[in-house]
């Protein structure tokens, strides 16, 4: 992938997609092609068939997702899994049939079972029962995975995939419904501290164990797969660094500088008990993490506040 590549970042605007693009832009790529949705809707076949026999990019990065938290998949699913079918359908399809060399479909750990062995290996996909709070999302990635194996096995397609653990950073949804755990829990200690507010409730036990990946880290990650990753399938792409619910809750009052209690919702879900990845396919590439738990949230903080305070002027 040469410097004057044409690339093309599909959800540039999303946490992920946008830190690609700056990933790309720090490493000297300057052929970048973006669209926003108002410009490309990719859940229109026709539109993107034109795109693509228009732009002709020689690579391609899909981060573009219909994507929520644990409420907007448990009230959603039929839009989670009706948008994301069809993104990922026209994007890897057109990519395909307009000549791109390569294809990186971004898809979510939430596609392996609920209670697969950990850490979880690639070979874990289908080998048990699914968390059904987010099984359409889940379903629609392993889809795309599937769809990226059969293109390369079929027409010798260039396409594979990177699962992410659970991402975190940089351009994260803030919403207060629709925003995934980690933007989600900071927010509220963002908004308890400066309500004074006694105490802040987080739902479930506490208990549980994820593996959060900064969203910088994760598209140096993409990128580096894009690079140097050339037999197809599924690599996980996460920090190897895991945290708890409860502790994630602490960390977040220490963040935000709340000095309230932090209490329990027993009687609200916990969602996937432990939820670690197996990343020794892509460390023994060569590529490892350079972002902790504690310093990706300082990072992440910092940019909101700052954001939120530039919008509000």
């Amino acid at each position: 992938m040469d410097s004057t590549a044409r690339i093309y970042v599909a959800g540039h605007r999303g946490m992920v997609g946008s830190a690609i693009l700056r990933n790309l832009q720090a490493r000297g790529y300057t052929n970048l092609v973006t669209r926003t949705h108002a410009e490309l809707p990719l859940d229109q076949p026709g539109a993107v068939d034109a795109f693509f026999a228009a732009e002709k990019p020689d690579y391609v990065f899909l981060a573009a997702a219909k994507v929520g938290g644990i409420i907007a998949n448990a009230t959603q699913g039929a839009d989670f899994i009706r948008e994301n079918l069809k993104i990922q359908t026209n994007v890897i399809d057109a990519a395909w049939r307009n000549g791109a060399s390569k294809l990186m479909f971004l898809g979510s750990s939430c596609i392996y079972p609920r209670l697969a062995e950990q850490p979880i290996r690639e070979d874990s996909l289908l080998t048990g029962e699914m968390e059904p709070t987010n099984l359409p999302y889940a379903v629609a990635k392993i889809a795309g995975k599937v769809m990226c194996d059969a293109y390369r096995a079929q027409y010798g397609f260039d396409a594979f995939t990177v699962m992410p653990s659970n991402v975190y950073g940089v351009g994260d949804n803030f919403h207060p419904e629709h925003s995934h755990v980690v933007a989600g829990m900071m927010r509220r200690f963002h908004e308890a501290k400066l309500a004074g507010a006694p105490e802040v409730v987080v739902w479930g036990t506490g208990t549980p164990m994820r593996e959060l990946i900064d969203a910088d880290d994760l598209a140096d990650a993409c990128v580096f797969l894009m690079l140097n990753h050339h037999y197809g399938g599924m690599v996980n792409a996460g920090s190897s660094e895991e945290i708890s619910v409860g502790d994630l809750a602490r960390l977040m009052a220490e963040v935000t500088g709340y000095q309230g209690r932090v209490s329990f919702d027993t009687a609200r879900p916990d969602g996937t008990p432990r939820k670690i990845m197996d990343n020794t396919r892509l460390h023994s590439l060569g590529w490892h993490p350079k972002t902790t738990i504690r310093d990706g949230m300082h990072k992440m903080y910092r940019w909101w506040v700052s954001s939120t305070s530039a919008s509000s002027k």
